[in-house]
């Protein structure tokens, strides 16, 4: 089995873990001293503006171009041909795609750690070398020196499809960037979940409405309810701190308006879910939103 095969490749790859944990914490040295337009940035490289990653959007570009590219290096047999011209181009164009690409893998990188930490490393360090196997390849075709440029691209091209399936794995075997929400569905029938007296101005209370975790917080009269999980990574909001209607996750520091359940701040790219609320008799009760 491929998975095994790449399972035992990680498990020997400790000893990148202290690169790692140099790298993020240079990175995060330097967002902290950078403050708000920092945070601002982040927010857009990660693509919490989008409502989704927006690395993987990005990441269409270079490996389309790379993948045209090498097609057509094939039919023009590496000659320059104007298919091998259109390879050049190609190939110029995914190494700008990748750049970008490059840049807001490492802002979600950023706030991975364990296994996911290292398997991204991996396959940053992997994208690193096709990139700067197709960038050389584009300067020696420049130069007109098309041997040496498709052994480049070649080499590239084999770089970036193993980084590709580290990406596929990352997601959807080791779940990175997965909405830890998508598939949690609040109570369609209003359920007790707490005394009012428990639910105080400022505090953050998690409850139970009939398995589904929701976090239940006061701003004067106002009871606020929402879910108690951070969809980027599955931190446990009632530990975080609330700051007016703004919760923030302790894990990497979303933040979340719990009125409406909005992204204020990244990584996290999705809303929190959102449950009615009222209280009869003293006590607080909450359900899902009925849908349309």
């Amino acid at each position: 089995m491929i998975t095994t095969l790449i399972d035992r490749v990680l498990d020997r790859l400790t000893f990148l873990d202290p690169l790692a944990e140099a790298i993020q914490s240079r990175i995060g040295g330097r967002l902290a001293a950078a403050g708000p337009p920092a945070r601002r940035a982040k927010d857009l490289l990660n693509g919490t503006w989008l409502g989704h990653p927006l690395h993987p959007a990005l990441t269409d570009l270079p490996l389309g171009a790379w993948s045209g590219a090498a097609a057509l290096d094939l039919l023009s047999g590496g000659e320059a041909t104007p298919l091998g011209r259109g390879a050049d181009v190609l190939i110029g164009l995914g190494c700008a795609g990748g750049a970008a690409a490059a840049v807001t893998g490492i802002a979600d990188w950023q706030d991975s750690h364990g296994l996911e930490r290292r398997t991204g490393l991996a396959h940053g360090l992997l994208n690193t070398g096709a990139l700067a196997c197709f960038a050389g390849s584009f300067l020696l075709r420049l130069a007109g020196a098309r041997r040496p440029a498709l052994l480049l691209s070649t080499a590239g091209f084999g770089a970036a499809m193993s980084a590709g399936y580290l990406g596929g794995d990352l997601i959807f075997r080791q779940g990175a960037q997965v909405n830890r929400n998508a598939w949690v569905s609040g109570p369609r029938r209003w359920t007790a979940v707490a005394e009012e007296a428990d639910v105080p101005e400022g505090g953050l209370v998690r409850r139970e409405a009939r398995g589904v975790p929701v976090l239940l917080t006061r701003r004067g009269a106002a009871l606020s309810a929402v879910a108690a999980v951070c969809p980027h990574a599955g931190g446990p909001l009632q530990e975080g701190s609330l700051d007016a209607e703004v919760v923030t996750c302790p894990w990497h520091g979303s933040a979340f308006d719990t009125a409406d359940g909005r992204v204020v701040h990244g990584p996290a790219c999705v809303a929190l879910p959102v449950y009615e609320v009222r209280v009869v008799d003293g006590k607080v009760e909450v359900r899902a939103a009925p849908t349309a």
